[in-house]
């Protein structure tokens, strides 16, 4: 079943009755008479908190972690600035968090390398898609060149080279940046909804989100989920692209529109091990198969491939 991503951007009190998501516009707010609106918990995978003057009840918190949805709020700017996760999300989380904890620097190295390989031959791919086949012939040697650990930087020249032609009809000085900027405002947006959506999986998987197997900053309370969502950056990028291009090339305003297009990167189709499924539901195989590599029972995680 595909879970839903829902936004709230207007005052609401958001309490739960009949284990339904009941949002109440408060008195005095427009429209001016109170309405009701219920959604039950179990069609919900992401709730986006956008509005200074929204109201959540502690049932509704509860529900909502004992269910994993992940529960993000919004800054002053209206990005994504913070995601509450439940602490216990498998029954097996003991012994994967410990199993986990264990990974050797080797078997790290390893899944990060896969983890790189895949994030590369997708950029070549969506560029031959674009049609820059001389680039995208260039990563897709990259991408069979990427060794244990990435000793040769592959992850570095390959966004150097990708940022430089994907948006170069557009912006021909385009430069990637986590600030802003034209464009970079919209892959922001949706690098935060993808980021939440792979740390749900995470935990669903009885995963520690903390402890990346490359990313590593101190800072960084999701650096498992920054390093497995890299090769799903790219569904983002095209989503990114596709916008800019019905807009002209001139970047639009992040406005409840495009908002609501980047809201709907969960359920895009991703094609994972030769099989067709929605984001949201496909992130389960990936973490589930990393658990597995944890474990020694897997050597591959299973990552999408870019059609």
């Amino acid at each position: 079943m595909i879970k839903k991503t829902i936004y709230l951007g207007n005052p609401y009190y958001v309490g739960l009755r009949n284990n339904q998501l009941e949002l109440r516009v408060p008195e005095g707010s427009k429209p001016e008479k109170l309405l009701t609106r219920s959604i039950p918990l179990e069609d919900i995978g992401i709730i986006i908190l956008d509005h200074p003057r929204i109201t959540l009840s502690m049932p509704l918190i509860q529900q909502v972690n004992e269910l994993n949805i992940a529960l993000i709020t919004c800054d002053t700017r209206h990005m994504p600035a913070a995601l509450l996760l439940p602490i216990e999300g498998h029954t097996l989380q003991q012994e994967r968090f410990r199993a986990q904890l264990e990974a050797s620097e080797p078997l790290r190295k390893q899944l990060w390398a896969q983890t790189i390989k895949q994030k590369i031959k997708n950029q070549g791919f969506l560029l031959s898609i674009l049609g820059f086949s001389d680039q995208a012939w260039v990563l897709n040697k990259w991408s069979g060149e990427v060794s244990s650990g990435d000793k040769m930087n592959l992850e570095a020249r390959a966004a150097a080279l990708y940022w430089k032609t994907i948006f170069s009809e557009f912006y021909p000085d385009f430069t990637r940046d986590r600030i802003g900027g034209p464009g970079n405002d919209l892959l922001n947006y949706g690098y935060a909804i993808v980021r939440a959506t792979v740390a749900r999986s995470l935990v669903g998987s009885g995963l520690l989100p903390t402890l990346g197997i490359h990313h590593s900053n101190r800072y960084n309370a999701y650096a498992l989920a920054d390093d497995i969502m890299e090769p799903f950056r790219i569904y983002v990028d095209r989503l990114v692209y596709e916008i800019l291009k019905d807009h002209g090339g001139e970047a639009p305003v992040l406005d409840t529109g495009i908002k609501a297009r980047l809201l709907e990167l969960p359920a895009k189709e991703v094609l994972i091990n030769g099989q067709r499924s929605p984001m949201m539901v496909g992130l389960q195989r990936t973490t589930s198969s990393l658990a597995s590599c944890f474990e020694g029972e897997a050597k591959r995680i299973l990552y999408p491939e870019l059609v």
